[in-house]
């Protein structure tokens, strides 16, 4: 069964509300679903057993029993480090990286987990482009397989601007087990959501 392409990670804080009552209007079941966002472009099948991981409490017992530990990559300048082995294994060629950062308003403002930005700025007569890379501080403490998933997906972006398949298949060939750990990714995403 082929992987889904999902072009785009809703923002973790969902939708913004309109008014305070509305918030407190929000049941627990609101939250489940507004949370299973995530996998809105997986099978129904695949959201129904995630729903029953939710419902029973298990989905921390798969993600611990899957990533019992955190990465220790804590500070932009580890993540900038783990982030240039990676190019530099995989995209030797491609152009350098300016800034590497984790981001902590990423998230909120560009609904995204990981950015990459070309920014040109004049210098002299010329114009001076600065490739940046950033990656949501919810990244921080997570597992390192799913840090690497989000690293290898932004520095695809060097490649290939679009989520096409010749996209995918880069981020295949820098990570075999991309497309897994995207989805778990999703549900460490859920999981943060509902339960923190």
């Amino acid at each position: 069964m082929p992987y889904p392409h999902v072009p785009y990670w809703p923002s973790f804080h969902g939708p913004r509300k309109e008014a305070q009552h509305e918030e407190n209007a929000v049941t627990d079941e609101d939250r489940k679903e507004r949370a299973l966002r995530y996998l809105k472009y997986y099978g129904e099948t695949t959201q129904e057993q995630v729903r029953e991981l939710v419902d029973q409490a298990r989905l921390s017992e798969v993600l611990l029993k899957r990533y019992p530990h955190p990465h220790e990559i804590n500070s932009n300048k580890l993540l900038r480090s783990y982030v240039n082995q990676l190019k530099n294994t995989f995209l030797r060629s491609s152009a350098r990286l300016t800034k590497i950062c984790f981001d902590d308003q990423l998230h909120l403002v560009h609904h995204a987990l990981g950015t990459q930005s070309f920014i040109s700025l004049p210098h002299g007569g010329k114009l001076k482009t600065r490739r940046e890379l950033r990656i949501s501080s919810l990244f921080k403490r997570c597992p390192e397989p799913l840090l690497r998933m989000i690293a290898v997906h932004e520095l695809a972006h060097l490649r290939e601007k679009d989520h096409n398949d010749a996209f995918y298949r880069l981020c295949v060939h820098m990570e075999p087990t991309y497309h897994q750990l995207e989805f778990d990714a999703r549900l460490y995403l859920i999981h943060q959501e509902l339960f923190g």
